[in-house]
């Protein structure tokens, strides 16, 4: 039976806020323990966000497909997965609730729900690396959906942890993601003026990945 749009729609939202609460949050959390020690810091803030992004899929995943990201559903509508009528609503829960999830992680470690991030990630570096995240993440949901769909979840999470390390902007690869993390000035923010060239990066990496997932993972004939 098709699960109701208010509930693919409610499980979008709901996912979404948790995984910036997990985001941010463990970003506080590990800051605030590591003693200066960034690399340490990081390292907390990998491993939260992907066990709770492995949880996350696997639990809301049956629901709505747990996208939880804009290019994500993009991708999926563009290659057939999801229709595109679903999309604005799916984007508009997404950003909504990757707002509240900052809102969220700000409350529980008390401080100010609303910030502006200082934390400056420009350059070219910096765009390479958000195109290549989103590639690769788009990429892996593609072979994991036409190979291995009971592995998605672990996948998924397995290369957001890799990504963290191996890209210099630590793998944002989610315009809601990015637009909300401007709206924190702790570990895991970005500078505002440099949300729309991280947007723009992941753009081109779903540009790049469509075709090539398209035609490496085809359609299973019937």
């Amino acid at each position: 039976m098709q699960t109701s749009r208010a509930r693919r729609l409610t499980a979008e939202g709901v996912g979404t806020a948790l995984l910036l609460a997990a985001v941010v949050g463990s970003g506080i959390m590990g800051d605030r323990l590591a003693g200066g020690n960034v690399a340490v810091a990081l390292l907390a803030n990998t491993v939260a966000t992907a066990a709770t992004l492995i949880t996350l899929i696997t639990v809301l995943g049956p629901v709505s497909g747990a996208q939880f990201n804009p290019v994500v559903s993009l991708w999926a509508a563009a290659t057939g997965r999801l229709a595109w009528r679903e999309v604005p609503g799916y984007v508009l829960v997404q950003v909504a609730g990757a707002l509240a999830g900052v809102a969220l992680a700000h409350a529980m470690f008390e401080l100010p729900l609303v910030q502006t991030s200082t934390h400056v990630r420009a350059g070219s570096a910096q765009f390479l690396s958000e195109v290549v995240a989103t590639f690769g993440l788009l990429l892996t949901i593609a072979g994991g959906v036409r190979h291995r769909p009971t592995a998605v979840a672990g996948i998924v999470g397995a290369y957001i942890a890799g990504a963290y390390w191996f890209t210099a902007s630590t793998s944002f690869a989610n315009p809601a993601v990015t637009l909300a993390r401007s709206f924190t000035d702790t570990f895991a923010g970005i500078r505002p003026a440099d949300v729309a060239t991280f947007a723009g990066a992941q753009v081109v990496g779903l540009v790049l990945a469509t075709p090539l997932t398209t035609w490496l993972f085809p359609p299973v004939e019937p």
